[in-house]
């Protein structure tokens, strides 16, 4: 057996939740087309007959303006020390930017093996591939660059292939059927914050928290309270919507997929409180499970 930690980093929204699914062939981290998606670490666990990786996704690193953005892009840094191997994504539409550079000044100080993954070789010409591919490789840092495609799983298994030729004899850290270490309701309260970034305006996505307080298992149903916190009185208004519609349809497609992951009936209940600059808020940062 051949185990190891492999992080994944890379700007905000550049695929680095769906390669981690798509790896797992399940679900266990969200995915919108909004940046900043994923604010926590999350741990997706690959076992086969021959290896188990550990994925570690990370929150986008990018420049921060909030104390939660600093947390997130101290998280995604801090797992570069963390792991065996390091998988870098970008994206093949985007040219190499100063966040980009920014990370690459970053890796060079690191002795981790690196992997470049140029992400969404599907919608881009294969010159403009080789371009990027060029412009990275000038860097001399990388183990492999691999073009991929993790939304059509487009050379997603030769990357595992790569990755469990590189690992060292080691021992299984998870059950061989465990995908993921978070409890189910940190993954329900993920769910709910997926469906909010889908039905939200651009404004108020990054305001949004949201806080598990009651969750019941009983026979043949699962009772959910959640809290959904926002930064500004007129937020709460948005989020509701008209006549509550909005809130309703966040509540009916959450709860449709909670049922999914759990197998079992889900009576979800949701209510929307203001916590005014919850993001700059040591205390609120800690009580929603962004600091220790």
């Amino acid at each position: 057996m051949k185990s190891g930690f492999i992080g994944i980093i890379g700007r905000p929204n550049v695929g680095k939740s769906t390669l981690l699914n798509a790896v797992l062939g399940e679900k266990v981290a969200i995915t919108t087309e909004k940046p900043q998606t994923t604010r926590n670490t999350i741990r997706g666990i690959y076992t086969d007959k021959d290896a188990q990786l550990v994925f570690i996704d990370t929150p986008g690193i990018h420049r921060p303006r909030t104390k939660l953005g600093n947390y997130m892009t101290e998280s995604a840094l801090r797992t570069l020390e963390e792991v065996d191997v390091v998988l870098f994504i970008v994206d093949d539409s985007k040219p190499l930017g100063p966040g980009d550079q920014y990370i690459l000044d970053t890796l060079t100080k690191i002795k981790t093996p690196v992997y470049l993954l140029i992400n969404k070789i599907d919608i881009i010409p294969p010159d403009q591939y080789q371009n990027l591919h060029m412009e990275y490789e000038k860097a001399g840092i990388f183990k492999e660059i691999i073009g991929i495609s993790a939304l059509n799983n487009t050379n997603v298994g030769l990357l595992l292939d790569k990755l469990k030729a590189a690992m060292e004899e080691g021992p299984m850290y998870f059950p061989e059927d465990m995908v993921t270490d978070h409890p189910e309701r940190f993954l329900v309260g993920e769910i709910i914050r997926e469906k909010l970034l889908r039905y939200l305006q651009d404004e108020i996505p990054h305001g949004i928290a949201v806080e598990i307080e009651s969750y019941e298992e009983k026979e043949t149903i699962t009772n959910i309270g959640a809290v959904i916190y926002c930064e500004k009185k007129s937020h709460k208004g948005i989020i509701i919507g008209k006549d509550g519609r909005k809130l309703k349809g966040v509540g009916k497609s959450a709860r449709e997929e909670i049922e999914s992951l759990l197998g079992t009936k889900v009576f979800l209940q949701l209510w929307v409180k203001v916590k005014e600059n919850w993001r700059d808020s040591e205390t609120a940062l800690s009580g929603f499970g962004y600091k220790e």
